[in-house]
């Protein structure tokens, strides 16, 4: 039974005073518990070596995928394929940062993979800023959280520019118009690449310009000017662009190969987002203590049904043995080929609230907060924080 620590909630003033921009502020009070999840120094240290040892089974399997050619087994768009081929053969650290989602932890329960949001992770906010905010309001030890995130974005957006002296350290954040979270999310990392030392802009990607023969720019009406920028990050989907840009996809792939821009997070990055990874790590590493058995089939026990590139916890489904859904989550990517992996319960606290731990890679392991919810974590789930207790 997981144990929590009440709080009064004040994060976002405080989050506010220190100069964060959290645009969602007002809408998503409701979303930050007023608790937070008690966590020994051990269980912090299990998780960080956990992540770290995941991240080497997906490279490994990545590796496999592409000399094996199973891409459509992970059901990833033809025309980013010969993209993932190069980024893959041409990867300078270009993986700024992701997130591992995982089950158990704590009380002695084992850690298990659910899945990595490798390309466009969200949850930043409130794991970097909002739940230090939380100890730092209560006047609670600002030191006592596993949370390292925004030292090793800003050190990984140095070695980024150290990796590329030939390019002018100029970097543009993008989203889509209409997604507030994600502006949160983009918001963040403009700050730690500023630290760095960039040149930092921000756009929604219907106001980019890209040219084939000099790259990409943002276009200020107002002075009629083009600012080019030799960085590009985008918090929209690869398989969006594939699915929704094919040209842009083609310009990209010119760009990239012609060394016009850098683009963050690499095209690679959509294997390790495809939930088809989650049946190749089985494959290769079978009863690995890390990982559930995954199938592109029903197995013969409970199990989770999910589609190869859902989000937000959409179109999921528990299923018993016997083929009858336990509970499931409605969505627009029901058409999707799909995997099925062992069921394994979350981790609860005494009302019967489920939580899922968020594990952030940036170079390494680097940051824990949880999610609460119901027996499938979706788009209506909580944020939950933690504080490193020893007993």
């Amino acid at each position: 039974m997981i144990q929590l620590t009440q709080v009064e909630n004040s994060p976002f003033a405080t989050t506010i005073a220190e100069g964060w921009r959290w645009i969602n502020a007002t809408d998503t009070v409701p979303y930050v518990s007023n608790e937070l999840v008690n966590v020994t120094k051990a269980e912090a240290e299990a998780y960080q070596t956990a992540a770290n040892e995941l991240y080497e089974l997906f490279i490994s399997a990545a590796e496999h995928v592409i000399e094996k050619n199973l891409f459509s087994d992970l059901s990833i768009p033809e025309a980013l394929i010969p993209l993932i081929k190069y980024s893959w053969q041409h990867d300078e650290g270009w993986h700024l940062y992701g997130r591992f989602d995982l089950s158990g932890g704590l009380n002695g329960e084992p850690i298990k993979l659910i899945e990595f949001n490798a390309d466009t992770a969200t949850c930043l906010p409130e794991t970097t800023i909002v739940q230090w905010a939380s100890l730092r309001a209560n006047g609670l030890d600002e030191t006592a959280q596993f949370n390292y995130i925004f030292e090793n974005l800003k050190s990984a957006f140095e070695e980024l520019k150290e990796t590329h002296p030939e390019k002018h350290p100029s970097i543009v954040f993008t989203t889509l118009i209409g997604y507030p979270e994600d502006e949160s999310n983009t918001d963040l990392l403009l700050q730690a690449a500023k630290e760095a030392g960039f040149e930092t802009g921000f756009s929604y990607i219907e106001n980019l310009h890209f040219s084939k023969e000099e790259g990409i720019f943002t276009h200020n009406k107002d002075l009629d000017t083009y600012t080019q920028y030799d960085f590009w990050f985008k918090l929209i989907p690869w398989e969006f662009l594939a699915w929704d840009e094919p040209e842009l996809v083609e310009l990209l792939d010119h760009l990239i190969r012609f060394d016009k821009c850098v683009v963050l997070n690499p095209a690679y990055t959509l294997l390790f987002q495809s939930k088809g990874m989650l049946k190749v790590l089985w494959d290769l590493y079978p009863n690995h203590t890390l990982l559930l058995r995954c199938s592109d089939k029903p197995l013969n026990t409970t199990c989770v049904e999910k589609v190869m590139f859902g989000r937000e916890g959409a179109n999921v489904r528990i299923i018993r043995d016997t083929g009858t859904a336990v509970n499931f989550t409605s969505g627009e990517y029901g058409q999707q080929k799909k995997v099925y992996q062992e069921y394994t319960p979350f981790l609860t606290d005494r009302a019967g609230h489920s939580y899922q731990a968020g594990v952030f890679v940036s170079g390494e392991a680097c940051g824990l907060g949880f999610r609460r919810g119901g027996l499938i974590i979706d788009n209506k789930a909580q944020f939950c924080g933690h504080i490193i207790k020893e007993s």
